[in-house]
């Protein structure tokens, strides 16, 4: 269990952030700490400037969709992490930046099929997880809408091998 540090007394140098924090100890190397200083003097400052503009308020927005706009008229559905989701076996959520993901359905499958399944993982989940039935309803609305004003698409996406990687031993 981590302790939140909080400065009550007036002594000492006064907190550089405006909520609950504590020490962390990380080794960087030497190319990321000359990166982090021309972000801020400060180093804790320049981390977490960094890390707000990567992640963005992510984690403040769990149920939030957005449209990623790939042509004129025309968008790829971006939402945040979800546990419920990865319930669906062949529903794969592709990582795009840090905390947002693209929804890819195999081949074949009819977008129909992912909003019965949207439909069903509604009905599992427990009152507990309101962030989760947020972002599953937000889902149902969009592609209702869409399909009803004939306006849903599936596209093709372009998939390359990686390269293996050698284990030693």
């Amino acid at each position: 269990m981590t302790t939140a540090i909080h400065n009550k007394s007036k002594a000492g140098r006064p907190p550089k952030f405006g909520e609950t924090r504590r020490p962390v100890t990380v080794t960087l190397p030497d190319r990321i700490l000359s990166l982090l200083e021309t972000v801020a003097a400060d180093r804790a400052r320049a981390i977490v400037k960094c890390v707000e503009t990567a992640v963005g308020d992510v984690c403040s927005r769990p149920g939030k969709i957005d449209l990623a706009e790939v042509a004129p008229g025309q968008a790829l559905i971006v939402i945040g992490p979800s546990r419920l989701l990865r319930k669906i076996e062949w529903l794969r959520q592709v990582q795009v930046a840090p905390g947002r993901y693209l929804l890819v359905i195999p081949t074949g499958m009819a977008v129909e099929s992912l909003v019965i399944a949207l439909h069903d993982l509604l009905d599992e989940a427990g009152p507990a997880e309101a962030d989760e039935r947020e972002l599953l309803d937000s889902l149902l609305q969009l592609l209702r809408s869409q399909r009803r004003s004939n306006t849903v698409s599936k596209g093709e996406l372009v998939f390359v091998a990686l390269p293996k990687v050698k284990t030693p031993g």
